[in-house]
């Protein structure tokens, strides 16, 4: 079915330069004002909405705030178009709500990309909402038939979250490769503490089996992430860091919304620690939280220490890799102060098994 996108702008030459970029693949509704555009959603409910800023009467915020306060309307997702480019009018659009932004004028290739992006996550969290919602139900309403669906909803439910996670490490620039590294490099960690007895009050098989799992997830908070920021270049600036680090506590919220429901409890609240705290550090100047040492979930300081050194010695839009001796420099100079100094003891110790994971 074709998606709908409704755009919202005074300037008609803007709403004729999108509609001739998007009507090719989409069905474009174009409006030139706010009130026009509230006429409209009375009676129809678009895909998208793309937003004006700076309008006579009702202004873009204005807009955005009277979406919020309508159940459905809030559940659309809107794009602030704006030809101000500023980092401040940036943090602006996304604290008013806003999903993305796009500056002007319009740049074609730019523009398709974007939104083509939008929808297809817009899309993937419905699908996940609603498949959620269809077997959860069917648990509430054949009580005598949970034991025989369980299996088959985790393992649909672990395939679809699994997926979303791959396609934000695509976002990322990566192949999805580092969800498979770090998984391996976590499983490792966690079994060789096991063998020397260390937190032994945590560390049983099923804890192990479900951190490996969890890990995958690590970052899936990322899927709230703007484009702009997560595939920046360069250095972000302290206002597009401080929106980077809402991936912690987003991925928290996605993990507790979309498997509290049917996960078995142990294996969420892991994948919840793994998500928040897993930029935490021992010496409390993570975030989110700025919780230290053994405040930190033990989940979230393997992971830590598997996410930095993964990170470390992979090529980034960013960043060229350093090299694998390099890599575990830095994480054994950051132990005790970034890292718990028994998982840097213990992952040193695993430097020829991390050697063949990356085929050296």
């Amino acid at each position: 079915m074709t998606k709908t996108i409704l755009i919202v702008d005074d300037d008609f030459s803007i709403l004729k330069l999108a509609k001739g970029i998007l009507s090719d693949e989409y069905k474009v509704i174009t409006v030139n004002s706010g009130e026009q555009a509230f006429e409209y959603l009375a009676k129809k409910r678009p895909d998208l909405i793309l937003l004006d800023m700076l309008m006579p009467g009702m202004n873009g915020i204005d807009v955005m705030k009277k979406l919020k306060e309508d159940e459905e309307l809030a559940k659309i997702p809107v794009v602030f178009l704006t030809s101000d480019r500023s980092v401040q009018t940036e943090v602006t659009c996304f604290k008013d709500g806003a999903v993305e932004f796009i500056g002007k004028p319009f740049v074609a290739e730019v523009v398709k990309t974007r939104i083509k992006r939008l929808l297809e996550l817009e899309g993937y969290k419905k699908n996940l909402e609603s498949l959620i919602d269809e077997q959860t139900t069917k648990i509430v309403e054949n009580q005598t038939k949970v034991m025989e669906m369980q299996d088959e909803v985790l393992k649909i439910q672990r395939e679809v979250i699994a997926s979303m996670a791959s396609l934000i490490e695509g976002r990322d620039g990566d192949t999805g490769e580092h969800v498979k590294r770090t998984n391996q490099y976590v499983r490792l960690i966690a079994e060789e503490l096991s063998k020397k007895g260390l937190y032994k009050d945590i560390l049983n098989d099923q804890y192990i089996e479900h951190l490996s799992k969890a890990s995958a997830l690590h970052d899936i908070g990322k899927i709230t992430t703007p484009d702009d920021i997560l595939r920046k270049p360069g250095k972000l600036t302290e206002e597009e860091f401080e929106i980077m680090k809402k991936h912690a506590e987003e991925g928290g919220k996605i993990i507790k919304s979309t498997m509290s429901y049917i996960e078995e409890n142990e294996y969420v609240d892991i994948a919840y620690d793994v998500a928040v705290y897993h930029h935490e550090k021992w010496n409390g100047k993570g975030y989110p939280e700025g919780l230290r040492e053994t405040e930190i979930p033990l989940g979230a300081r393997i992971m830590a220490v598997a996410d930095v050194f993964d990170a470390l010695t992979s090529e980034r839009c960013y960043k060229k890799p350093v090299g694998i001796d390099e890599a575990f420099d830095i994480i054994r100079d950051s132990a005790g102060t970034h890292f718990d100094k028994d998982i840097v003891d213990v992952f040193m110790e695993l430097k020829p098994e991390v050697r063949k994971i990356l085929g050296e």
